[in-house]
């Protein structure tokens, strides 16, 4: 299985639409949206092309392969315009023998790990950085955002496949990886 993983929309169309086209080549399982996918937010300033209607739209075409969780940014109202569920704060997906904890990362991050198990993975945005680490036995890993990457990284997003999480620029150079064994 292949999962994609996308954080930090914050309502761009032009970002949404080149992570897409990148979607169509990576052509993943599911498409995982680690939260704040139309607001941008009050410290952000206005996305390119920032547009949630058709962002929502967008997403909505995809919501057979969409697995999301809420960001701090998300809200009811959000919820009534997309047509998959994205209001839990996590989500578990169970790959390999290892349960991946999937988050926003506003509650639980590397700062603040939810219970895992040795060997899990948490994997979470929030922070704009990416990031692919092991600590105690436990991968943390963010893909970064695809809008508004922070602390001079490239916007970028994660794919997971045969046990590899590697965090891509979104011209398809690998920034950072990490296998999860």
């Amino acid at each position: 299985m292949k999962l994609l993983f996308i954080s930090d929309i914050h309502g761009s169309l032009y970002y949404l639409n080149k992570i897409l086209e990148i979607c169509q080549e990576e052509n993943p399982n599911y498409i995982v949206v680690l939260g704040d996918e139309l607001y941008h937010g009050a410290r952000n300033p206005l996305p390119k092309e920032y547009n949630p209607k058709v962002v929502t739209e967008l997403l909505n075409s995809y919501k057979d392969k969409i697995i999301a969780v809420r960001g701090n940014c998300d809200s009811e109202v959000d919820q009534m315009v997309l047509e998959y569920p994205m209001l839990s704060d996590y989500s578990i997906i169970l790959y390999n023998g290892k349960r991946l904890f999937l988050t926003h990362g506003h509650i639980y991050n590397s700062n603040n790990l939810p219970n895992l198990s040795n060997g899990d993975v948490l994997i979470y945005g929030h922070t704009h950085v990416p990031l692919a680490e092991k600590h105690n036995d436990i991968f943390i890993l963010n893909p970064g955002s695809i809008t508004f990457p922070k602390e001079n990284t490239p916007n970028s997003y994660g794919v997971l496949e045969n046990q590899m999480f590697k965090i891509k620029t979104l011209d398809g150079d690998i920034y950072k990886e990490i296998e999860l064994r």
